[in-house]
């Protein structure tokens, strides 16, 4: 059934990759990336403005997904580009509840199934969350319109906290369109 969700989800899906046009200003008087503070799955906040200066990509999860196999290639994205890109992941239920779990459920998960050591933050809905609604309002990032459309869905901000890439979740994290922007 996930493999016919999955195939059915390809046909539908929106473009794969949006990019932020090169005469795009980043809107003045609004929230910028760094001035998100959010709590890690463990409920430590986390303060982006550490990010400052270092690519981010920002995923929202799931564990019972068709997509959920990509946890295994976001850990080797970590392991191998960790050093250029930090991974955010963001649990999310708002997707066929594919992530029903608790947070300890969650993380749980996600060590003992696909060894992951990138940050993962706490649940969230992403229809609602702040940085998600920053991520898909133009008029906060400066371009992009497009949220979560399911579980798995890529974001990639540059050194200076710009939003500068969307990728479905059809674009593996170890493709060529990801790996070239690092």
């Amino acid at each position: 059934m996930r493999k016919l969700v999955y195939h059915l989800l390809l046909l539908l899906k929106k473009k794969d990759i949006k990019t932020r046009p090169n005469n795009t200003k980043t809107p003045m008087n609004t929230k910028t990336f760094y001035d998100f503070k959010l709590r890690s799955i463990e409920g430590k906040e986390i303060d982006f403005s550490a990010y400052k200066g270092k690519k981010v990509m920002i995923i929202n999860t799931a564990s019972a997904c068709g997509f959920t196999p990509q946890y295994d290639d976001l850990q080797k994205l970590h392991k191998t580009h960790g050093n250029k890109l930090a991974l955010l992941g963001f649990p999310a239920n708002n997707f066929g509840g594919q992530e029903p779990g608790t947070n300890d459920e969650i993380g749980a998960f996600c060590r003992k199934n696909f060894g992951v050591t990138f940050q993962l933050f706490e649940k969230v809905d992403v229809k609602e969350n702040e940085l998600f609604k920053w991520l898909s309002d133009k008029d906060q990032n400066g371009w992009n319109t497009d949220a979560p459309n399911w579980n798995f869905c890529k974001y990639l901000i540059n050194e200076n906290g710009e939003l500068v890439k969307f990728y479905s979740s059809s674009i593996n994290p170890m493709s060529e369109e990801i790996l070239k922007m690092l």
